[in-house]
């Protein structure tokens, strides 16, 4: 069986950069360390020692939650018979520790694959890997290797810190008195640090199993614990989708930013429960987190949710600001009800009768259809840890949701050779009989906007008499009349009354790129007068990822799919007029 071992270093104040929050280390001289019945020893030669990819720098070996790493270790190289690195330190408060010389030890964690046996001078057995692989350092209070020196400083050589058998003995009871309580290694290492012999640390266990037994006192908790794992997922995902996007992070998220995914996977694993994490090689990691029931495929999915979110609503179309958005409870037609002579409130007679009203209803109507596509985040892309790939998968999937809204909301505008959508009366949504259309050869100039404001203002309800009173708020051109828009509409200093612009600062420009020709629009606003509707499914608004093994391929598959519908409602809240 493999087991993990652990030796300790020093760390080095001397070599600290607080900006960076970076120090160097010897993590190992190869001294001899005390065992228990034998001294071990670690061959220090670069053909020797493997370097895993990706090392954690965690709290004195400790594994059972994320805030156990407190940062990553950069640099190894072999330098004059020792290894040595660089602590990339992303934990402020372990930082200004050891900015302060509490903390001045560092154990590394590593697997022998390879033993050699031999004896000293002494007769005492002695064991050399001659074949290991580092897997992680950690923040410790006691080096064991005491010629591991801090770098840029100077300590005794003859300081022997190394435990004996007498204190491996009592370490190691105090362990199984922690594991008979239902205690966790860190109360055994707490115990271990204050120099408790066993007497001490059973009577220390028996105090803290009367406690644990005792009626607790219950406490509401507002917001998520720090050690949550929903919590804990939540910061993942940003912190994932931050480095995505090149986006800053909250601070919340900004510790789990130097994380790669095996990083991602590693943690995933060892809150589900898995067995030897610590001793999986990063394809293996990877693969069991894919494959098992930990977060690590959910993690995926919601930073790239957050990916395509961000894609698609910079993508969105500007038509979106002249339809009123609702939602749908299923895949059946929706209906829209336009109510026409609802006029006014009929006068209470002296008997107190209130007369029913009546009104006249047309219907329009549409519905939802869906959208969708698949890719896939390769095996090799994984491994590489190239969220490049997935980022750019994501934003195109963003914007093709985007697009795709965007023409079904152009269509009801362009269809019937640019008339618009066919109504319910058989007729289009721009129509001569409507009051909502031009007549042809009209350029966009202050006198024609003036005379589709009138036609606005001057509808009528469905029973021909009573004004709807349509405000126009929305202008809408293509890039061609942009121009010719922009100055119509601007705010100028007049010097006499027939310069005033009666326009300038009244209307809101909406330039939509998928238009072409000079023609143009007037909207009043959608919420009073509703022109365009679109909808969404209400358990997926907007484009949903959702993702699965791969199957075809070696990796991870993904799937967009978009819930959406769009229809035109009534005529009277626009007007068109095709340009000259």
């Amino acid at each position: 069986m493999t087991i993990l071992e652990t030796r300790a270093a020093t760390i080095a104040p001397a070599t600290l950069n607080r900006d960076d929050g970076t120090v160097d280390v010897v993590l190992s001289t190869g001294a001899p360390v005390k065992r228990a019945g034998y001294v071990e020893r670690l061959a220090i030669d670069p053909a020797a020692v493997t370097i895993a990819p990706r090392l954690p720098v965690l709290d004195s070996h400790r594994q059972a939650s994320i805030q156990d790493v407190k940062g990553r270790v950069e640099n190894v190289r072999f330098e004059a018979g020792q290894i040595v690195a660089t602590l990339r330190i992303s934990d402020p408060a372990a930082l200004a520790a050891i900015e302060r010389g509490d903390v001045t030890g560092v154990s590394i964690g590593y697997r022998v694959t390879k033993w050699q046996d031999s004896s000293d001078a002494t007769g005492q057995r002695v064991r050399t890997a001659t074949a290991w692989e580092l897997v992680e350092a950690s923040l410790v209070a006691i080096p064991a290797d005491p010629q591991a020196l801090i770098r840029s400083a100077t300590l005794p050589q003859d300081v022997n810190t190394a435990p004996d058998a007498a204190t491996l003995e009592t370490r190691a009871a105090i362990r199984s008195i922690a594991t008979t309580a239902g205690l966790d290694s860190a109360w055994a290492d707490s115990q271990i640090d204050s120099g408790a012999d066993v007497t001490a640390a059973r009577s220390a266990a028996f105090e803290a199993m009367t406690q644990r037994s005792a009626a607790p006192i219950r406490t509401a908790t507002v917001g998520a614990s720090g050690d949550d794992p929903a919590a804990i997922q939540a910061r993942q995902v940003e912190a994932l989708s931050a480095r995505m996007m090149g986006t800053a992070p909250t601070d919340a998220a900004r510790p789990f930013m130097q994380m790669g995914l095996a990083d991602y996977a590693r943690d995933a694993l060892t809150r589900s429960g898995t067995v030897g994490v610590a001793m999986m090689g990063r394809e293996e990691l990877l693969q069991r987190a894919m494959h098992t029931v930990s977060d690590f495929p959910e993690l995926l999915t919601g930073a790239g949710n957050r990916v395509l979110a961000d894609a698609y609503r910079r993508a969105e179309s500007p038509l979106k600001q002249l339809a009123r958005q609702r939602t749908a409870a299923d895949f059946r037609p929706l209906s829209t009800l336009k109510v026409g002579n609802f006029t006014k409130l009929e006068k209470v007679t002296e008997a107190g009768e209130i007369k029913a009203l009546s009104t006249a209803e047309a219907k329009e109507g549409y519905s939802l259809e869906t959208f969708g596509g698949i890719f896939s985040l390769s095996r090799k892309a994984i491994i590489n840890d190239d969220l490049g790939a997935f980022a750019r998968w994501g934003e195109m999937m963003g914007q093709a949701a985007a697009e795709t809204e965007a023409g079904q909301l152009l269509a009801l505008l362009t269809a019937n050779a640019g008339a618009g959508v066919t109504m319910g009366d058989g007729k289009a949504l721009f129509h001569a009989d409507h009051g909502n259309l031009a007549a042809p050869g009209a350029i966009l100039d202050i006198l024609n906007l003036d005379t589709a404001r009138q036609a606005m203002r001057t509808q009528k309800m469905m029973d021909g008499k009573t004004p709807v009173n349509v405000v126009p708020r929305f202008l809408v051109v293509s890039p061609s009349s942009e121009l010719s828009a922009e100055r119509i509409l601007a705010e100028i200093q007049p010097n006499t009354t027939a310069d005033v612009n009666p326009f300038g600062g009244k209307l809101s420009l909406i330039v939509e790129p998928r238009l072409t020709g000079n023609g143009w629009y007037l909207f009043g606003d959608p919420a009073t007068a509703p022109v365009l509707e679109y909808a969404y499914l209400s358990s997926a608004q907007g484009p949903q990822l959702s993702s699965r093994d791969g199957w075809e391929v070696l990796g991870r598959e993904f799937r967009v799919t978009l819930d959406f519908g769009a229809g035109a409602t009534d005529h009277r809240g626009a007007y068109r007029n095709a340009g000259a």
